[in-house]
């Protein structure tokens, strides 16, 4: 805190502290809704694999674009302000994601709740920070806000949970669409919570820092716009390949963008990043494990919710109960993790942490994934010693890797190398569900394409409609049937066929369901092992890189104590 801060006189301390608290869990909560309920959405939208992606991955690209001009915007023109907006924002994201009908519009959802939470986590942090200008005192609330944000991850998939287990109204018939699906009141729980954020910050305190700060505007649009067009061509790849030609131009752009970008802070005064840090070898490094790191934890999360969730149809309390195994120790941890990092070496933290997510994720490609535990699967309950360990994992790495990053270059670039540290972090979090799409349902859909051939041939459908058929990829047929028979046969009828030529082949279809759909989960959970696999080679490539970067450059400095322990508090996703 090199800076003169201004504290407003107005205002209740007591209610600054609520308020601050409330909304940093309400951000984590509604942050890790998503990721517990992939696999409902899939059953929920009937959405293909790209719009699955989408949903998962827009709210992390909502915090992650914006998130270095949050806290400089709330210097700049007051963090109550910004408070108020964040606050206000998540009640628009939440009650559009509880009344979403489409995978568009929940898409859409997410990114206002991503935009929400981005503003909230620093502001809320930023604003207790603010009135607690002792730096013992403000270690206490700091960590006390760092609890209330791992209590948002720990309650957010029980929330899940319990609402789609009580508040879910089935269908008439067995495998109806339901009456009124019960995950949304989570969602209208959040929106309330946020209600209550925006109600307590009336009476919270103000403050800014607004010397000497200018805004980025170039760098940060042209970061925002490339980042964005690369995760469109990422996801959009995942249903029509890399091959498709808006892929390729939206790759083709976002790289100019970020080519840009890197030319414009190269020049400016005040830079959203600055570059010249990673001329610091260890700091490299440390921004590699970051991205590698995070993206392995999301991608086996990703994963889970997906294999768990939607291959294997378990319940969505299962899926929240092995969410508070992964969420969980990052919580019960706090106390344990700030000990170690001030006592040992903190790059020795993060290569035990990188190393237990490792073996979590190579554990958990050992599974036999895809088919429903009913039919002879596997237990939902196998998956929780692998994930407890990637929980302990994770708890020992997210805040372990700002430290290490704060204690590899001078005391006065700490600010800067934490705010780099947590963008790259958190866009490691963005790419696991991306990343991990493309992986699972490509390979997936290539391993798919064989036997539904065989299928469909058996069944007498002619060339022509098995050729068309063979380009539905295999979430298509697990998550929207009705669908792809409603498509295939008005294609049909429109191509000129008769229609009892067409009704046969809709039952030969409707006989050959269960084959069908049984390869195409098998299919599916092939790709999701070796997403489990690849995510245990990045985990364990960056407990090897961690090796790298030398004990004194990573050993905690005393002028960075209070710098570490602020932005060690951000200890979840």
């Amino acid at each position: 805190m090199s800076q003169t801060i201004k504290v407003s006189s107005r205002g209740s301390v007591r209610a600054t502290f609520v308020a601050a608290y409330s909304a940093v869990a309400l951000a984590q909560i509604t942050n890790a809704l998503p990721g517990a309920l992939s696999g409902t959405f899939a059953a929920e939208f009937h959405t293909s694999g790209a719009g699955l992606t989408w949903i998962a991955g827009m709210f992390l690209m909502g915090i992650v674009v914006f998130e270095l001009s949050w806290g400089l915007l709330g210097d700049l023109f007051g963090r109550k302000k910004l408070l108020y907006a964040g606050a206000a924002l998540s009640v628009v994201g939440s009650v559009m994601a509880a009344l979403a009908p489409t995978t568009e519009m929940m898409i859409f959802a997410q990114a206002v709740g991503g935009i929400a939470a981005g503003i909230l986590f620093p502001i809320s942090l930023s604003m207790i920070a603010a009135i607690t200008p002792d730096h013992r005192a403000r270690a206490r609330v700091i960590a006390t806000w760092a609890g209330f944000l791992s209590l948002g991850a720990v309650i957010s998939p029980v929330l899940a949970g319990l609402t789609a287990q009580l508040f879910t109204v089935p269908g008439a018939a067995p495998g109806a669409p339901n009456v009124f699906s019960g995950w949304r009141v989570a969602y209208l729980v959040a929106a309330g919570v946020a209600v209550v954020v925006l109600l307590v910050a009336l009476r919270a305190k103000d403050s800014a820092a607004a010397k000497g700060r200018k805004l980025d505007l170039p760098g940060q649009f042209t970061l925002a716009l490339g980042l964005i067009a690369v995760l469109f061509a990422t996801v959009q790849a995942v249903d029509a390949g890399f091959g498709a030609w808006d892929v390729i131009v939206s790759y083709v752009v976002g790289g100019l963008l970020l080519i840009v970008f890197v030319v414009i802070e190269t020049r400016t005064k005040e830079p959203l990043i600055h570059l010249s840090l990673f001329k610091n070898s260890a700091y490299s490094i440390t921004g590699v494990v970051a991205v590698t790191g995070m993206f392995a934890f999301l991608a086996i999360c990703f994963s889970t919710s997906v294999a768990v969730g939607g291959l294997a149809l378990a319940e969505t309390w299962k899926v929240g109960v092995l969410f508070v195994f992964i969420q969980g120790p990052a919580f019960a941890f706090i106390p344990v993790v700030g000990w170690l990092i001030h006592r040992v070496a903190p790059r020795w933290v993060l290569t035990s942490g990188f190393a237990l997510m490792a073996v979590s994720g190579y554990w958990l490609s050992t599974f036999s994934l895809g088919t429903p535990e009913a039919f002879g699967g596997t237990p939902w309950t196998a998956f929780i010693p692998p994930l407890l360990l990637l929980g302990i994992g994770f708890a020992l790495t997210v805040g372990s890797v700002t430290s290490v990053a704060i204690n590899t270059v001078p005391p006065q670039h700490i600010g800067m190398a934490s705010a780099t540290t947590n963008l790259l972090r958190d866009l490691g979090f963005a790419l696991g569900p991306v990343i991990g799409s493309v992986i699972a349902f490509g390979i997936g859909a290539s391993i798919f394409a064989a036997p539904l051939g065989g299928i469909l041939g058996e069944a007498g459908l002619p060339a022509q409609a098995v050729a068309g058929l063979s380009q539905v990829p295999p979430l298509g047929y697990l998550s929207g049937w009705d669908g792809v028979i409603a498509q295939f046969s008005g294609q049909a009828l429109a191509g000129g066929a008769p229609a009892p030529a067409v009704d046969g082949m809709v039952q030969a279809l409707t006989a050959a369901q269960q084959q069908i759909q049984g390869v195409a989960g098998a299919s599916l959970g092939q790709g999701f092992q070796m997403v489990y696999l690849v995510a245990a080679i990045a985990a364990a490539a960056s407990a090897i890189l961690t090796l790298f970067i030398s004990a004194r450059s990573s050993a905690p400095a005393p002028e960075a104590v209070a710098e570490a322990t602020e932005e060690n508090a951000e200890v979840a996703v």
